[in-house]
């Protein structure tokens, strides 16, 4: 509704023009589509296509499931931790004019840490296996740059045997949080030395500089949450943030010219609120979540990362599990409305017959249905 009026009055990426293009003609004759019917007649429906953009709430449900699926077969079978890594809000304005370094940054810097720590024997001595994800909204569409992170309690020493952590916090937070400080400013100095980053406009390199001298003085935000017996309740959070952008239609709860609001939990509060916001405020806040075009959100490394499916597949016998297969299972359209939606109200079944319904003809972008044309 409002991004015509947004457009016209902020500059924007042309990344961020083309996500907001096609979640505009997401599910419209626009994107095309397909005419659905009943083998024995009894229906006969005409599906537009989704646009399938990760920011895309409407069309990611399949994708989002079909990805947990995958992880859930490659988890070991042992206990897991989730730590967050969130960076300053003081190095917001440069991550938002430097968004690929700082992502890819972003990301070394954690697993160095990670691998770094695990690889010590006072605490680990072993090879582990984690996967990273990186959020950059907070509950209320704030700009909130962290990392979601799933590590094995464990993992393969030089034996080959599986190695359990030496203390029972597994990794002590202050040292994470220290080195992970460390990697990170270290990183960023280095970059601004080289040319390789751009300064906000209201500010120069040489600020940045001090700024981060005066940030490596100040506790950083790393969270290790309690211990998990597997790490398959940590996965599904992910997923829920892995596709489909910072906000659900469902969240949505006024929608008109002059106001947009939607729902949210605040932390520390059990009950929801809802924000009321201009319209173009909403925009602003939404659109500046768009991720960037050809930059993976998620990562793994260690044992979860594809290049170690050997050390993967030992890890997993001496957990009792079978071997990785190259071809893992997959989850079709049907089957998931079959296991999602009440089986008379699914809507890849006729409602007279129940039989699945067949895709009779297909129609291209931009052009009516065939039923409708002239």
């Amino acid at each position: 509704m409002h991004f015509a009026a947004y457009a016209q009055a902020h500059r924007m990426p042309g990344y961020v023009h083309r996500a907001a293009r096609q979640l505009q003609q997401c599910r419209t004759a626009a994107m095309g589509g397909h005419i659905q019917v009943c083998p024995h007649g009894h229906v006969e429906r005409k599906i537009f296509h989704s646009c399938r953009h990760r920011l895309c709430p409407q069309c990611n449900a399949v994708p989002r499931e079909q990805w947990l699926l995958r992880m859930r077969e490659r988890l070991i079978r042992c206990a897991h931790h989730h730590l967050i890594f969130t960076i300053p809000h003081e190095l917001h304005p440069l991550w938002r004019w430097n968004r690929a370094w700082c992502t890819q940054g972003l990301f070394d810097c954690v697993a160095d840490t990670l691998r770094s720590l695990t690889a010590d024997a006072r605490y680990l001595g072993a090879q582990s296996g984690f996967i990273c994800t990186l959020h950059t909204w907070g509950r209320s569409l704030s700009f909130h740059p962290h990392i979601h992170c799933l590590i094995s309690d464990g993992g393969l020493d030089s034996r080959g045997e599986w190695a359990r952590p030496r203390k029972s916090c597994f990794l002590p937070m202050r040292v994470v949080m220290a080195l992970f400080r460390g990697k990170l400013l270290a990183k960023l100095r280095e970059a601004i030395e080289r040319g390789e980053l751009r300064a906000p406009p209201d500010t120069t390199m040489q600020r940045c500089l001090n700024l981060l001298n005066r940030l490596g003085r100040l506790k950083w935000n790393v969270h290790l949450r309690e211990r998990y017996a597997h790490g398959e309740g940590v996965m599904i959070y992910l997923a829920r943030y892995l596709k489909g952008g910072a906000l659900r239609n469902t969240q949505l709860t006024q929608l008109d010219e002059r106001c947009v609001g939607f729902r949210y939990q605040p932390h520390g509060h059990p009950e929801a609120s809802t924000l009321m916001l201009k319209p173009e405020v909403f925009m602003a806040r939404y659109l500046q979540h768009t991720p960037l075009p050809h930059v993976p959100l998620v990562r793994h490394y260690g044992l979860y990362a594809t290049c170690n499916s050997q050390r993967l597949d030992l890890a997993r016998h001496l957990h009792q599990q079978l071997a990785l297969t190259r071809q893992s299972a997959t989850l079709r359209c049907a089957e998931y409305f079959e296991r999602c939606i009440a089986q008379n109200a699914t809507p890849m079944r006729c409602p007279e017959c129940q039989c699945l319904l067949i895709v009779r003809e297909h129609f291209a972008r931009q052009q009516a249905p065939p039923c409708a044309r002239s």
